[in-house]
């Protein structure tokens, strides 16, 4: 079994509000690029990485007028994807959904939220964000998805995730931009701390556990994760047994000033250059963990990755996909 994590930049743009795609010469939201060329290169990269479930960070929106769900299964359609059927969880406050494109002839998947002493992620978590010893309500504006998931009489728990961004938008004092960025880190350790409690509850079930996604964060990612002694990934793979796995997090914990993998290219203006960063994870419950083997389909590192897909890579997103092989 193949599963794959992907933030599509700006999705959303590629489809009218009938959930059609345009594959025209008109620009799409990414910086220089048609949505005929982002399509194709999209196109590209879902079928070279063809893993039977998918989870699309930054899908296409869902509202009065448009639905994640049918956006997603005309892009398969048109695309030619064997992962064709889409499963959609609590909407968003923005235009960025968090949904699973899957194979239905592989994976049997049902949106369940669930919730008990752990609040649903649709709800709100409390928490003492500023220390001042009373606890400020926490809400996602992406509340992660919660799928149930079998294949082959496997059952598997799938918690899906586009944690709180960090960076301030817009143009900000230096002032602000300092305070901005502590509070909004602030907010994504809380965010982290409300799916470790998550992850742990379906731990102590013995339940198998994957938790992926886009977490805009990773350990020793920025000089703020100073001032509150770990990133929001160290929190949500857990101090104490039993800790979810990523080799790719283990390989940046082990070497915070050394080589680390990347999963996410952006442009800076100011220094006109790419910044790289380690944003995409997945992490597996320690049942999981043999046998497994992870992947970064980064158009750069990995040798095994020719020109055209390259090219279709760089063009499709900021983001590059991330995948783990599972046995069967």
């Amino acid at each position: 079994m193949r599963l794959a994590t992907y933030n599509v930049e700006w999705f959303n743009a590629l489809f009218d509000d009938q959930g059609r795609v345009m594959a025209d010469d008109q620009p799409s939201a990414r910086h220089q690029t048609s949505r005929a060329q982002q399509l194709h290169a999209l196109r590209a990269v879902f079928r070279a990485v063809d893993a039977d479930g998918v989870l699309v960070v930054e899908g296409p929106d869902s509202n009065g007028r448009r639905s994640t769900v049918k956006a997603l299964r005309a892009f398969a359609a048109w695309a030619g994807l064997r992962a064709r059927q889409a499963v959609h969880g609590y909407p968003s406050d923005s235009e960025q959904e968090i949904a699973f494109l899957y194979d239905p002839d592989r994976l049997s998947v049902r949106h369940d939220p669930q919730g008990g002493s752990v609040p649903p992620f649709d709800g709100t978590y409390r928490y003492d964000l500023d220390a001042d010893g009373v606890s400020e309500a926490i809400r996602f504006s992406k509340p992660p998805l919660e799928l149930a998931l079998s294949s082959g009489g496997r059952d598997l728990r799938l918690i899906g995730v586009h944690a709180k961004s960090k960076a301030p938008h817009g143009r900000v004092s230096a002032a602000d931009f300092t305070r901005i960025s502590i509070e909004n880190r602030r907010k994504q350790l809380a965010q982290c701390l409300w799916i470790r409690a998550r992850a742990e509850a379906h731990l102590a079930a013995g339940e198998s556990l994957i938790v992926l996604g886009d977490f805009n964060d990773g350990p020793g990612l920025d000089t703020y994760e100073r001032l509150f002694g770990r990133s929001g990934v160290e929190i949500v793979l857990g101090t104490d047994a039993p800790r979810l796995h990523d080799p790719h997090a283990d390989m940046a914990l082990a070497s915070r000033i050394g080589l680390t993998p990347t999963t996410a290219r952006f442009w800076l203006a100011p220094q006109k250059r790419y910044f790289e960063a380690l944003l995409d994870f997945i992490m597996l419950s320690p049942d999981l963990v043999p046998g497994a083997a992870w992947r970064i389909w980064h158009p750069f590192n990995d040798p095994e990755i020719g020109p055209d897909l390259r090219d279709a890579l760089l063009s499709a997103s900021d983001h590059f996909p991330v995948t783990v092989d599972l046995p069967s």
